[in-house]
């Protein structure tokens, strides 16, 4: 299979942003966590969606 650029593009932007945090997660969800509260877009929570009911033998 042949490689796809977009993929190894966002592979590698993800790897060098964790090589940032030397791929401490705690660390990388510090920083979205300030980079989310520093931002100017509004963060939602929508209440969960219940499941549709099945017919017939489901």
């Amino acid at each position: 299979m042949q490689p796809d650029p977009i993929v190894e593009e966002v592979r590698k932007a993800r790897d060098e942003y964790a090589k940032k945090f030397n791929y401490d997660l705690d660390e990388i969800c510090r920083d979205l966590r300030e980079k989310q509260r520093l931002g100017k877009r509004s963060v939602i929570s929508l209440p969960p969606k219940r499941p549709r009911k099945m017919n017939g033998s489901g």
